[in-house]
């Protein structure tokens, strides 16, 4: 997918950046074609518009122990949309939450050790939750792929 907004060597860089963010400034140079200082001001112009909000690692669950990994969907009174979303994003082992379409509805993502701590996570993190109104889960059988971000 091409942006609109950015040039090839920013595309580029965002690009090299996805695949691995340790990339040094001078490979990076070297494969989009400009200076190591040009790419560095490229990178701070596109940290300081909010294109790159940050530089991270991603973590592969199974390798540290978090062996179960569901998608949630809840149902929740609007009027405690906020405050659910709010409540979630404090917890440790739930890493995404969006607002979907759809009547007062959040999709969540959380990663958690075993089938017990997920039993738990339901009945005494979701379910005591203000405004649900109904929970449907998907546990994940096999990670096939993961999309940090997005590509450009």
């Amino acid at each position: 997918m091409k942006s609109n907004t950015l040039d090839r060597a920013d595309q580029q860089i965002l690009d090299i950046l996805i695949e691995n963010s340790r990339t040094s400034l001078i490979e990076i140079a070297d494969r989009v074609g400009l200076s190591r200082v040009a790419v560095k001001n490229r990178m701070d112009v596109l940290e300081q518009k909010g294109v790159i909000e940050r530089y991270t690692i991603v973590l592969n669950p199974e390798k540290v122990g978090r062996n179960v990994s569901v998608f949630f969907d809840l149902q929740v009174q609007p009027a405690h949309l906020r405050e659910v979303a709010d409540r979630l994003i404090e917890e440790e082992a739930v890493t995404d939450v969006y607002l979907m379409t759809g009547p007062g509805k959040l999709h969540v993502h959380a990663v958690l050790e075993m089938n017990q701590d997920l039993e738990h996570f339901v009945l005494e993190k979701l379910y005591p939750l203000p405004g649900i109104e109904h929970i449907s889960s998907d546990i994940i059988v096999s990670r096939i792929k993961t999309r940090k971000g997005i590509r450009i």
